[in-house]
């Protein structure tokens, strides 16, 4: 879907190529922002960053020629907006809305917090409808407009496990893998923006007026508050459940109290009432790292996390099937790169045993976590067996089967486990011996836990 916008004569089509509010982030590395603010310049122009062998290599979108199309009238100075990946009525009523706001002259607003770019699109009544998130701005990008700039897209980003670029396709991931809407992510496109007023560094004198923008496009959610500013006893148990079922598929590095909106029932009445409001996850561009990585759960420690799941929860849960959904990234995402695939593929079949075998969300997700003691990070439990499965496949020598991971800039940091170098036949002897393991781990620790209550009993 593509719409031109034209002031005087409305929307017109135009001809497809046959090809085709970060809040915070509390895993800042220091080496990179230190690096980036010594160099204070581009490493490369703006306008060499959209050359097709570029895009192709380091954005995670599909590659977008620079060639005029057929019927398309590139002298126009018209705003014009394209769905590049994304579908479905919620998603292209979305954007129609923007290009009928385009269309009648408004502009995206930039938003002052985060440390990327991020726009607000209002419409003609002054309601916020989208937020637009162009993976030029994201943090260290070339183009970031806070300051945060100047490199590459395809490097390595504030996680190392995510590169520069890559995050707005991961918005578009969580929406698709959001089956049923259980945890309300808000519908989600990626799309490209023409002659649309978005930022562009005074660095780069070369970079044209109409360059184009691929940007992540999702629908605003309005929200009294973020979970950061009211307490968990708020949230309704079904709500912190259902996010955090998204947030171990996704192995999510950042979610923050500041990336769950808090929304409320409408009782007439303008207080919250605890255990009644519900949330609603935004920013995802952090997940699906292209390695096993430490993720962030804000909703860890809640009282929440600590209940048994619902019937109805455990039964999405065993409906869930890991290797569908990776059919469903390869097909509509075909950018994101195999090893995140996998990390959700082994995310997922974690999450099913863990859950059938009686563990509470708390427990699931302290097993993924990472220990620090004296100062020094261990990997978490997950990691472990993950090591302990890798370890016993016997590798091949034969370099040619292995998965790009050998690319630049996409070298596993120290103490991460890569599962894109494992071949074809060693995958899946991953998966059949990973499968087998942590139905011995989750035996136990439900036999342990049978003895707690035994002595718990006696001991009344």
């Amino acid at each position: 879907m593509a719409v031109t916008i034209d002031r005087h004569h409305g929307f017109k089509p135009f001809s497809r190529s046959q090809r085709c509010k970060l809040q915070s982030f509390g895993h800042l590395d220091p080496n990179i922002l230190e690096l980036s603010q010594q160099t204070g310049t581009f490493s490369h122009s703006f306008e060499l960053a959209f050359q097709a062998d570029n895009i192709h290599r380091s954005f995670s979108t599909p590659c977008l020629p620079l060639a005029t199309l057929v019927g398309e009238d590139l002298t126009s100075h018209h705003p014009r907006i394209e769905i590049v990946r994304g579908s479905g009525a919620p998603v292209h009523a979305l954007v129609v809305e923007v290009a009928i706001a385009m269309a009648s002259g408004v502009h995206p607003i930039p938003l002052p917090s985060g440390l990327g770019g991020a726009y607000v699109f209002r419409n003609q009544n002054g309601n916020n409808i989208a937020v637009a998130k162009p993976v030029d701005e994201e943090p260290l990008a070339l183009n970031n407009p806070k300051g945060l700039g100047g490199q590459m897209l395809g490097q390595p980003g504030l996680k190392k496990s995510i590169r520069i670029g890559e995050t707005g396709i991961r918005e578009l991931a969580a929406y698709l893998l959001d089956h049923g809407g259980l945890a309300g992510v808000p519908p989600t496109a990626l799309v490209k923006f023409s002659n649309a007023a978005f930022f562009v560094t005074t660095d780069a004198a070369t970079v044209p007026s109409h360059m184009p923008k691929i940007a992540s496009l999702q629908r605003f959610v309005g929200h009294g508050y973020d979970a950061g500013e009211l307490g968990p006893s708020f949230f309704s148990v079904a709500s912190v459940h259902q996010i955090g079922i998204l947030d171990i598929r996704i192995l999510n590095l950042d979610r923050h109290a500041g990336n769950m909106l808090v929304m409320k029932h409408d009782h007439n009445n303008s207080s919250y009432v605890d255990g009644v409001a519900d949330l609603v996850p935004i920013d995802h561009g952090f997940c699906l790292p292209e390695w096993l990585d430490d993720p962030y759960f804000e909703w860890l420690h809640w009282p929440q996390a600590s209940i048994p799941f619902s019937d109805y929860e455990l039964e999405y849960i065993s409906k869930l099937d890991p290797f569908k959904d990776a059919e469903i990234l390869r097909t509509d995402l075909p950018s994101l790169r195999e090893s995140s695939i996998r990390v959700l593929i082994v995310c997922t079949i974690f999450l099913k045993q863990a859950a059938a075998a009686g563990l509470c969300l708390t427990e699931i997700g302290q097993m993924m976590t990472r220990k620090f003691c004296g100062g020094e990070e261990s990997p978490s439990e997950m990691e472990n067996i993950c090591l302990k499965v890798k370890a016993s496949i016997p590798r091949g020598s034969n370099n040619d089967n292995r998965k790009e991971e050998t690319e630049e800039g996409s070298k596993c940091e120290v103490g991460g486990i890569s599962l894109g170098d494992l071949n074809q036949g060693e995958w899946e002897a991953f998966l059949e011996n990973f499968s087998e393991l942590l139905h011995g781990v989750f035996e136990d620790k439900k036999c342990k836990s049978k003895s707690w209550n035994t002595m718990e009993v006696t001991e009344l």
